[in-house]
Parts: structure tokens; sequence; C-alpha cells
């Protein structure tokens, strides 16, 4: 299997002033390729059997080209329809699968430092996160966000203000602060990066987005580790 660049293109067809290019079995054009062939009239020849919008392909490509083997390079965005393995929303599917890792690893470390209670509060926010690529690969939507009991403004308000609700101020971490402490403000920092890749892989291109239930459900996600923080730093949490 061949990448068709433009440039390659250009130089197959001598810079659009010749012809044809022969696009062949498992060949790819990219976008801009496809343009300058169009633009310049250049026939394309495909091998017998394959149309160029892949009709009767076994898989599927965003730049309407069917393939009948899947490359290594490229992946399953939903059904049969396969993308670069940097595509944006793969991108935010790998950030889901480090969260995950992440919080399963703090849960780990919650129960090592005597907090059992927020081990099982981390279960919870494990499966919340599990739902994330449902949500994306199904085009489900996240529905009402509900964590540890709050509703997304009671996160919102108890984040902001914790003094108010658990007699602990904001703070900034330290090394010598538990484990514990560190160990979810890691979780919530990859909280914060797995926001960023959801923003990038479904931004449109006036800056706005089209999963917008999917950055508030992390954005509030976010909130609730900042509250755990919070409280183990009160000591709000039983020893066990």
């Amino acid at each position: 299997m061949a990448l068709l660049t433009e440039e390659r293109v250009r130089q197959m067809s001598d810079n659009g002033t010749r012809g044809p290019v022969v696009v062949a079995r498992g060949d790819v054009l990219t976008p801009s390729a496809r343009s300058f062939l169009r633009e310049h009239r250049v026939e394309v020849v495909y091998p017998q059997g394959r149309e160029e919008d892949g009709s009767a392909a076994r898989y599927q490509t965003p730049f309407g080209v069917g393939l009948e083997e899947k490359p290594e390079h490229m992946t399953h965005l939903r059904g049969n329809l396969l993308v670069f393995k940097d595509h944006p929303r793969i991108a935010f599917r790998g950030m889901i699968d480090l969260l995950e890792g992440e919080i399963a690893l703090c849960q780990q470390v919650c129960v090592r430092e005597g907090v059992p209670a927020l081990a099982e509060e981390l279960e919870e926010v494990l499966d919340f996160v599990r739902h994330f690529i449902r949500f994306d690969v199904l085009s489900e939507p996240v529905g009402e966000v509900r964590l540890c009991g709050m509703t997304p403004e009671e996160l919102r308000e108890r984040s902001h203000y914790p003094e108010k609700y658990y007699g602990q101020g904001h703070f900034l971490i330290h090394y010598t602060d538990s484990p514990a402490i560190l160990a979810v403000n890691k979780v919530r920092a990859v909280v914060r990066q797995t926001e960023l890749a959801a923003y990038r892989a479904f931004r449109d291109e006036n800056g706005g987005v089209a999963r917008g239930d999917i950055i508030l459900g992390l954005n509030r996600l976010s909130s609730l580790l900042w509250i755990m923080m919070i409280r183990l730093k009160a000591g709000d949490y039983p020893k066990g």
C-alpha cells in the first residue's frame, strides 16, 4: 500500500501536464492529491473491480477511497471506516485508556495509604470514564452527570469554594503531601489532558464543539478530583 500525496501525484502526472495516474489496489490518495487531480483534470485509473468511491471495498476511508485490507497505520473510527492512527478522535480514545490506567493505580495507592473509602469512590469514577469510548464510537449522549452524589453545578460550587464546605482552602501540591494526594492529583492532571484531547477531537473550524456533553463531563470530573484532594488534605476520609 502507498499513500499518494499531492507531491507524488504531481510527479506521476508530470505536474499535471500528462497522465493518467494509476492508483494501485490499496493505495490511498490524500485530500490534497485528489484536489490537485480534479483541478488539473488528470485522469485517474483504478484497478479492475475497484470504483473510485470504494463502494465495493471492505473498508472505507474519509478520502472516499475503499481498501480491501486494513493497513497497520490505520484503525477503525467506527464500523468499517478507517482513519490514520493520529486522528484526533483516536488520540482522544488513547487518552481515555491512559486515564483508566491512572485511576486504577491511584486506587492501589489509596488502599495502601489506608483510605479505602476513596478507592471505592474512584471505582465510580472509573466506571464513568469507561463509558466515554462508547459515547464517542456510538455517538451516544453522556446524559445526566452525577458523580459521588453531586450534580455538575454542585461539583463546580464545591471545587471553587472548598473552605466553605470542607474547612480546607485551595493549596499547591508539595512533595511532603501524602502519596494519596499526589496520586489523585496525577489523575486530575490526566483528566485535564483528556479534556484538551476531546476539544481537539470534536471542535469545528469555528472553534465550537460537536460534543459539548463530553467536554462538560470531563470538566466536572476534574472538579470532583480536586474535591477529593481537598478532602484528603482536610482529613475528611475515614481511615481503614
